[in-house]
């Protein structure tokens, strides 16, 4: 469940998660999981963060592993669109 952060052409930001829903229509919930290093206690420190991503065709199931990018702001709380399914849920 490594996050990817990759710069994308014209500077956007690109993540790799897993979806955690699918229950809106056209909109997918894609938990991001980052690891940093704690800056006093030298551990590395697990961070989930859920981003609301725009999914046109309703093709993203739950569990999927996705690519997101970066985008205008669709609504309120969506400013990702789902750029690829990387892998399928079994």
């Amino acid at each position: 469940m490594a996050e990817q952060l990759v710069k994308a052409n014209k500077g956007k930001k690109e993540f790799v998660g897993f979806v955690k829903s699918d229950k809106m229509n056209k909109t997918i919930v894609v938990a991001v999981e980052t690891t940093t290093l704690h800056p006093l206690y030298k551990k590395y420190v697990r961070r989930i963060k859920k981003v609301k991503a725009h999914d046109e065709a309703n093709e993203a199931k739950s569990g999927d592993r996705v690519r997101v990018v970066e985008c205008r702001p669709i609504s309120k709380e969506k400013c990702w669109k789902l750029a690829a399914i990387v892998e399928r849920a079994q």
